[in-house]
Formats: C-alpha cells, structure tokens, sequence
C-alpha cells in the first residue's frame, strides 16, 4: 500500500500545517486542478468507456455503478444524475454501494472488505448480457468493487473500470479501463480530494456523451427531463419554447398534451399530435432532431 501514488506525500504538502490559511487553500486548489487535468490525457478511454454504456441503454440494457467510501460518493452523484437529467429510470441504473444506505449516514472502512456484500448487491442489481457496470475505486484494489467487477464479468456483464493507481487489478480486469493518474494527494492518502475530483470528472464526461448519444440532449438543453417540480416544470416549458420556437405559453400547452414529456411536446408544439409526435420519435430512435425533420 505505502507505494501506491495516492499514498504519497505531494511536493506541496511539506509545511502545510505551517503556513498561513490563505496559503493551505492555495497549495490544495493547485493540488486539485493538477487532479483535474489528469482527465485529458485518457480521453480516448473514456470515450471507449462511454461507447459500451451508451450501447447498454440503447439495447435496453442496464448501466450499473459500483463502489466504496469517497469512490462510491462519485459513482452514486453520477447514477442519481441518470434520472435527474436524462429521464433514465433507476430500474436501469442500479447502484452498488458497499454497505448501503446506512454506510451513506455513517461511513465504515469495514464494509468495502466485505466481498459478500458485494455477492449480495449482485443479486440485488440482476446484471447479465448486454449489461454494463462502472466500478470506481481510487487504488483499484477495493475487495468489494473487485468483487462486483469480477462478479459481473462472470454474469456476461461488461466492466468499466476507474482507478487511480498504474496496474490496478480493477484495470487489469476491465474491459474499458480508464486510469486517472492523480498521483499524490495534498493530504496524502485522502483520495476523497484528488482522485475523487478527477473520478467526478471522467463520470460526468461519460455520462454526458451517454446522453448525447442516446438523444436526450440537443443544443445542450436536457430534453429528456423528468419535470416532477415547479423548478423543471418552468425548465421544460423554457426548453420546449427555445427548440421549438414558439413561446412559453404555448408551450406548456404542448407539455399538457404530453404529460410533461418534453421531446413530443416540441413535436406538439410544431403541429404534430401528441401521437404523430410518439411515432416520429420511435422512428427517429428518440433523437429530436431526426423527429423534428420528419
């Protein structure tokens, strides 16, 4: 363990219990933003990364992610996101936190040890063919994300692997392993600061281009939202007058016709029935702007 990068004392910790408050902030924002670009250099992985999620969704498969502690934080932030910007129902998503909900409230080092837990969340998830599972840990050794990898490999399930560490077992297994070579943390070993940061970054970069691919969003608009408060209900209605070029008015009429769905309202919103606007979007395999040519 006393090898790994993310064990290591960074350059600008020496002293750090020293220098003035101004000073601690702007050794550790330096120490994030060198975490931060540690993105750039695996582009291509994740892109690789994204491609084999994207293809489970669109096949009707599911997107699953996995982990444990300040890993496990960044792979849920971005599962939750599934449903809150793409409309992707958590039934597609599931969500492998070692310890579970409880470990949310009260975060115990013990639970990421227990590949058991990790069987049981198996089970739980029903992961098989055509199913995809990121699993996220900054050493890329967590028994309980190896156990889940390992574990959805043997179910027919392909494996996304995110780690910080050069050689990781959770790279070795992966299908698409994408390493974030964050190297030393300026509290070391505290992997919630660097490694985190660049995990949070990858899995935004993976989902998004997820979201992209599969039509939910167009002109960065996300116009596969699920408007279930007044906040989203005032987005979609700004979403649909912007893309479909009418104006707000007339476009919560459209999204009254379409139970706030937002792609059939703009559809609606343009002439179409609400069902003409269904069939042009099976049609156009839910891409708006295909649709919209139709």
């Amino acid at each position: 363990m006393a090898d790994r990068p993310t064990e290591a004392l960074h350059p600008l910790s020496a002293g750090l219990h020293l220098v003035p408050a101004g000073q601690v902030l702007a050794r550790a924002l330096t120490a994030q933003e060198g975490a931060f670009a540690a993105v750039r250099p695996v582009l291509a992985a994740v892109e690789v990364a994204a491609d084999l999620a994207f293809t489970a969704l669109r096949d009707g498969g599911k997107l699953a992610y996995a982990g444990a502690g300040s890993s496990g934080l960044m792979a849920l932030a971005d599962c939750l996101e599934m449903l809150g910007t793409f409309g992707i129902p958590p039934s597609r998503t599931p969500m492998l936190f070692a310890g579970g909900a409880d470990a949310l409230l009260k975060m115990t080092g013990g639970v990421e040890d227990d590949p058991a837990l990790a069987a049981a969340d198996l089970v739980r998830a029903e992961l098989g063919d055509g199913d995809v599972v990121i699993c996220v840990s900054a050493s890329g050794s967590t028994p309980y994300t190896l156990a889940v990898a390992e574990g959805a490999a043997r179910l027919g399930a392909r494996v996304v692997g995110v780690a910080n560490v050069p050689g990781a077992a959770l790279l070795r297994m992966a299908d698409a392993p994408v390493l974030l070579e964050t190297g030393a943390e300026i509290v070391a070993g505290s992997t919630r600061l660097g490694a985190a940061t660049a995990q949070k970054v990858a899995l935004n970069l993976i989902s998004v281009l997820v979201g992209v691919r599969l039509g939910h969003v167009h002109d960065g608009h996300m116009v596969n939202v699920i408007a279930d408060n007044a906040k989203l209900r005032d987005r979609a209605a700004r979403i649909v007058a912007q893309v479909a070029g009418v104006d707000v008015a007339s476009a919560r009429a459209a999204l009254d016709q379409t139970e706030g769905a937002v792609k059939p309202a703009v559809l609606v919103a343009r002439g179409a029935t609400p069902e003409a606007a269904l069939s042009r979007l099976a049609m156009s395999g839910g891409h708006l702007t295909a649709a919209m040519e139709k």
